[in-house]
């Protein structure tokens, strides 16, 4: 029998790429998310709407255990606390943190009665450090890092292990989105913009999806089973600074 992965917000960027990983390890993969994208069993889900979350995921639970959860969805917004909005704080930690909450707490149950899983969080090296004009998305990313030291705690004594990835700039739709933004808003060249983000990092370029999907896939799997509570970082040496 296969393994069971479920990844929220799987169609695209970082989680597009957790998804085919894990399917070309021979999981089943249930993709969490607004719109398909073509890849894994797609549940058509919301990811704010708490109730609808508990649903999906307490369907398939009852049919198959759940072997790792990856809470990946999420989105970006700029702005200082000044230029943030009470709407805007809640957008972003209706998604990024509430979104999290549910999907985690929805899984929990079935873990623990099988007595195994891992739950992955994708955090941000925003986890560990700050950056200019990203209070609510550095506040929302914190929280995600908190939630996996807190949950590995929690339910060490089932087995389930919970970790969090920090990625720091990676090549994603995600990334694209908030430099148009930013160009739009400040009226820079989005080529210089992009050379200037990969002179940032040590190693001198972007991070790509495939890599923190193969970060990802370790930690869900049984070569990592006495490592939890940590943040693992893959930002190319950026927080190293």
């Amino acid at each position: 029998m296969k393994k069971v992965c479920l990844v929220t917000g799987g169609s695209s960027g970082i989680g597009l790429a957790i998804v085919k990983l894990f399917l070309a390890k021979n999981y089943q993969v249930f993709n969490l998310d607004i719109s398909a994208s073509g890849f894994g069993e797609f549940c058509q889900c919301d990811i704010t709407n708490t109730a609808q979350v508990t649903e999906i995921i307490a369907g398939i639970a009852a049919q198959q255990a759940i072997d790792v959860l990856v809470s990946n969805a999420g989105i970006h917004f700029s702005g200082n606390i000044e230029n943030t909005t009470e709407a805007d704080l809640e957008r972003v930690f209706n998604i990024n943190v509430k979104g999290a909450y549910a999907a985690v707490k929805a899984v929990l149950p079935s873990m623990k009665a099988q007595q195994h899983g891992a739950i992955i969080f994708m955090a941000s090296d925003q986890a560990l450090v700050a950056k200019h004009n990203s209070f609510a998305y550095n506040l929302s990313k914190a929280a995600l890092a908190s939630m996996a030291k807190t949950t590995a705690l929690d339910y060490a004594q089932f087995n389930i292990r919970a970790n969090a990835v920090c990625p720091g700039t990676i090549a994603t739709p995600l990334y694209h989105h908030a430099i148009d933004n930013y160009c739009a808003k400040s009226g820079a060249n989005k080529a210089q913009v992009h050379a200037e983000e990969a002179a940032l990092q040590p190693l001198g370029r972007l991070g790509q999806a495939e890599e923190v999907a193969e970060l990802v896939y370790f930690l869900g799997s049984d070569k990592a089973k006495f490592i939890t509570g940590s943040l693992q970082v893959i930002d190319g040496g950026y927080t190293a600074q």
